[in-house]
């Protein structure tokens, strides 16, 4: 006869009296004792974090949560119009469309940012003079190779993202400021010397930058934006039942439609 297959998981298990997670009993120890923000960073990285870690992973959420009418809460509250009975579809809608121009950056930034400080020989710089420098030669590396350095610039917050200097000051206030936030605080006061324009760092940068410096998987990193965005669209929701614009949208579109002469497709051509 076969053995019995196990499962191990550190996570949540059930038995008949009791139910387990993160080996502590859910009802006594972690319900009303832990909250939401401590409880996903300690799910994650399976340690429980200290309560300044806890401070800088809730103002990550915070930070990422909602920012009012992007393409992520637009289709949400377009969905739920064309589908009311599916709150969940509607949720989907809005977390699938968390991609490379929004949200993605956050992981986006943290990978990039690691890449290079596990490629510096005898570990990170130890002031800011090696910091500058260490950006100064990654900015001037990705212009040469036509790419985007991840986390900077910003469609609205053209002359600075207001998130972004207050997440590295709690950061730093809680004596958090890693090797990822020191050299992305350096590309920010470098890049302008290569690209010859100053470009703001972004919130969803910064957040990567922060969540890299905590130890959270890189892996994971798009996974915490779309945890804090799941709020927002949540409230996106709420506020669409209230106050409904999701039709006017439609409206705006299908009614002011032109009708155009079809524009065959050639192999070769190019977006824009």
């Amino acid at each position: 006869m076969a053995e019995p297959r196990e499962y191990p998981t550190a996570l949540g298990a059930s038995s008949r009296e009791t139910i387990t997670l993160l080996g502590h009993d859910l009802a006594r120890d972690v319900m009303g004792e832990v909250g939401f923000g401590e409880l996903a960073f300690w799910l994650a990285a399976q340690r429980r974090p200290s309560p300044g870690e806890t401070r800088v992973f809730e103002a990550v959420l915070a930070a990422l949560a909602d920012h009012g009418f992007t393409p992520t809460a637009i289709v949400t509250r377009l969905t739920y119009l064309s589908a009311p009975d599916s709150v969940q579809g509607a949720l989907a809608a809005g977390l699938l469309g968390g991609g490379s121009r929004f949200l993605g950056v956050t992981e986006d930034t943290g990978r990039f940012l690691h890449d290079v400080l596990t490629s510096v020989d005898g570990g990170p710089p130890s002031d800011a003079e090696g910091w500058d420098a260490l950006a100064l030669k990654t900015v001037q590396a990705e212009r040469q190779a036509r790419r985007f350095v991840p986390g900077l610039g910003h469609h609205v917050h053209k002359d600075g993202d207001p998130r972004t200097p207050r997440l590295m000051e709690i950061a730093t206030e809680e004596g958090l400021f890693g090797p990822h936030l020191s050299l992305f605080a350096a590309i920010g006061r470098v890049h302008p010397e290569v690209l010859g324009r100053t470009l703001p760092l972004n919130g969803a940068g910064v957040c990567g930058a922060a969540l890299a410096d905590l130890g959270l998987p890189l892996e994971l990193l798009r996974g915490f934006a779309l945890l804090a965005r799941t709020a927002g669209l949540i409230g996106q929701l709420a506020e669409e039942l209230r106050h409904p614009v999701g039709n006017e949208i439609f409206l705006s579109v299908d009614l002011n439609n032109r009708s155009v002469a079809p524009d065959p497709y050639t192999p070769g051509d190019r977006h824009g």
